[in-house]
């Protein structure tokens, strides 16, 4: 969809400097972040680490209520897929830029995808983009089913925060991340391929709802491990 990606330079100030209070709170936030390390919630990092499709489409399944396949809605599932470029795009400029050395790589501790960590160390760390395409497909989802809004922008918040318990971000590279993927949404709204396409999804949606479709994965143990945070990162 995005042919006017947002300026992640312009609109990203640079990561935080050493010695100031937004280091030392990306460090606390890390520090707590490595004590998660074995637990549901760590798995559950892992498991939100999958951006690749069809398993992407399901990230959002159980806030959804619903999940998302090529089969039965198929518009939705492009939607996402689609958006997922385009949110990782607009990190990108800023990424290269900065190119911003990842937690695992400063306090070599395990991160929740250890087959990701030679790609991540040449991959800068601010902003993060699973969390622009998180907070993207939170932001779309809710405005197709703004029933579950509540539930789909929370599950945007702890889909970004999986990023510090799988040690691969800082909570400033969250932030920014968040930032960027409410930026590309805004810009992909002046696209009425894009519009055209929320306004079939929401019919997909709601014929969906009436063939009561099994969900794709444990929706009360997804729920039960998200419920472990990092207090210092709100």
């Amino acid at each position: 969809h995005g042919d006017a990606i947002p300026d992640s330079l312009t609109l990203s100030p640079a990561p935080p400097a050493p010695g100031t209070a937004w280091a030392q709170l990306d460090e606390a936030v890390a520090r707590e972040a490595v004590t998660m390390r074995g637990s549901a919630r760590f798995q559950q990092a892992h498991t939100d680490a999958d951006l690749s499709f069809p398993a992407g489409a399901d990230q959002f399944s159980c806030a959804l209520g619903l999940p998302v396949t090529a089969a039965q809605t198929p518009t939705l599932y492009r939607l996402l897929e689609r958006s997922r470029i385009d949110a990782s795009a607009a990190t990108k400029a800023a990424k290269n830029h900065y190119k911003r050395p990842r937690p695992f790589t400063v306090n070599n501790e395990p991160t929740c995808t250890p087959e990701d960590e030679a790609d991540l160390r040449k991959n800068g760390s601010y902003p993060s983009g699973h969390t622009a395409i998180g907070w993207a497909w939170a932001l779309i989802l809710a405005e197709i089913a703004p029933d579950r809004a509540t539930a789909l922008l929370e599950r945007g918040r702890n889909y970004g925060h999986s990023r510090l318990v799988c040690n691969v971000h800082w909570y400033s590279d969250v932030q920014q991340g968040q930032f960027m993927g409410a930026a590309a949404v805004a810009r992909l709204h002046d696209n009425p391929e894009f519009n055209a396409d929320l306004a079939k999804a929401r019919r997909e949606l709601d014929h969906a709802r009436t063939l009561k479709l099994p969900m794709p994965r444990d929706c009360a143990a997804e729920t039960a491990a998200l419920t472990s945070d990092i207090p210092e990162a709100r």
